[in-house]
């Protein structure tokens, strides 16, 4: 991409309503444009982030044979009514609207009802089973506080897989896989190390459910961690039964705040029963399906990795994620000369200012907009036949010969 042909201004401050660091810088550097409270554009450099997190999830997903899908947003209501959660007045999230022809529709918060639904069209007997099928789609919920820039929204980007089975014994096992799926996942975006399987409330269906927990200041969530952070807790269970049942009971736990980045839920009947989602087994006999769910929240990653890593400069973004690998910069006539030859065969790597700018005001946007290395090509640094390399996330310069540029880079 060139700076200079692209429609995307940074700028230097932030609007005035979004108070979230996330969201002040991805607004400031041109990565996405602030609709309202809680829904978000996504510009060209916020697209790439965006789809590189998504490629990681899919290829994770697939290595443990599941399948993509896309289902609508919008709903039937009559799925959802067989589940009692359409008129749900306690835990109303819904955008509704009434169709020309008549009748309520709504925009999907999640989709649970939706494929359990579905599946009764391709499920019937044992030999149907499993069924591992993931999405991502757009949710809408009517957020009472959306704030937090991306990590609460009321329009936002979700990846959620469920999974149907046989008997529980298969949905413990695949879900022990999905396990080691985040795992690495969260690993290859940079968070491994500060996201923690977190015990949570599993409901009226099963003892727990896990939640992925980024430890973050400015997390709506509290969790309980032990020294070595080998258990870790929400708030909602830290008490001393569920410590004895860990066998964590006279540990010593310390409180931190978290932003909750995925979580994975055994469902068992909650949805099969009401929607009557039944297989035939051997014995002919009828049978409800075993069923899971696993969610992690796309858009809001982009916020929890933009709020985790930003320093007082800007973003600074993980190499895996990162929209560009590098910020080429070119100084002068004969280091803008030579830049563009660098550019040139690289344009999916490389974010290229070629604008008629200051130097002061070029380094100044590349912080901004944190991209893993920034190139400087002068006419100072070709006076030595070499190009000026930093780093963003540590600051460390360096000086490469031309040749190795070419070469390597």
């Amino acid at each position: 991409m060139r700076l200079s042909k692209t429609f995307i201004k940074t700028l230097r401050e932030a609007p005035k309503d979004e108070t979230a660091k996330n969201g002040a810088y991805l607004i400031r550097a041109g990565y996405v444009h602030k609709e309202m409270a809680g829904v978000y554009d996504y510009l060209p450099l916020g697209l790439r982030v965006i789809d590189n997190i998504k490629t990681i999830i899919r290829e994770e997903l697939n290595k443990i044979g599941c399948e993509e899908l896309s289902l609508t947003t919008l709903q039937n209501p009559e799925p959802w009514e067989k589940s009692g959660r359409f008129e749900d007045q306690e835990v109303d999230i819904w955008f509704k609207t009434e169709l020309s022809s008549g009748g309520l529709v709504g925009l999907a918060p999640t989709h649970e009802e939706p494929v359990t639904n579905l599946m009764r069209s391709y499920i019937s007997s044992y030999k149907d089973l499993p069924v591992k099928v993931y999405q991502f789609q757009t949710k809408f919920r009517n957020e009472l506080r959306a704030k937090s820039g991306l990590m609460r929204g009321r329009e936002f980007l979700m990846k959620d897989l469920y999974s149907f089975h046989r008997t529980e014994e298969d949905l413990d096992a695949f879900y022990a896989e999905v396990e080691e799926a985040y795992r690495r996942i969260f690993e290859r975006l940079g968070i491994g190390e500060v996201t923690f399987e977190t015990f949570a409330s599993g409901g009226i269906f099963t003892k727990y459910s896990h939640e992925f927990q980024t430890f973050l200041p400015v997390g709506e969530d509290t969790v309980y961690y032990n020294h070595d952070k080998s258990v870790v807790l929400n708030k909602e269970v830290y008490n001393d039964e569920v410590l004895k049942d860990l066998g964590a009971t006279g540990e010593k736990f310390e409180e931190t705040n978290a932003a909750e980045v995925g979580n994975i839920f055994k469902l068992k009947f909650k949805y099969s029963e009401p929607l009557e989602l039944k297989y035939i087994d051997e014995n002919n006999e009828q049978e409800l399906v075993y069923m899971g769910c696993y969610g992690i929240g796309v858009s809001r990653l982009m916020g929890v990795i933009a709020e985790k890593f930003a320093d007082d400069k800007g973003l600074v973004w993980p190499d895996t994620i990162a929209p560009y690998k590098y910020h080429l910069i070119g100084i002068g006539d004969k280091g803008m000369a030579e830049a563009e030859k660098f550019y040139t065969g690289r344009e999916d790597v490389v974010l290229f200012d070629d604008r008629d700018k200051r130097p002061g005001e070029k380094f100044a946007d590349a912080e901004l907009m944190g991209l893993p290395l920034r190139i400087v090509i002068s006419d100072r640094t070709l006076a030595d036949n070499t190009a000026e390399i930093t780093d963003r996330k540590t600051g460390k310069n360096w000086s490469v010969n031309l040749e190795e540029l070419f070469e390597k880079f």
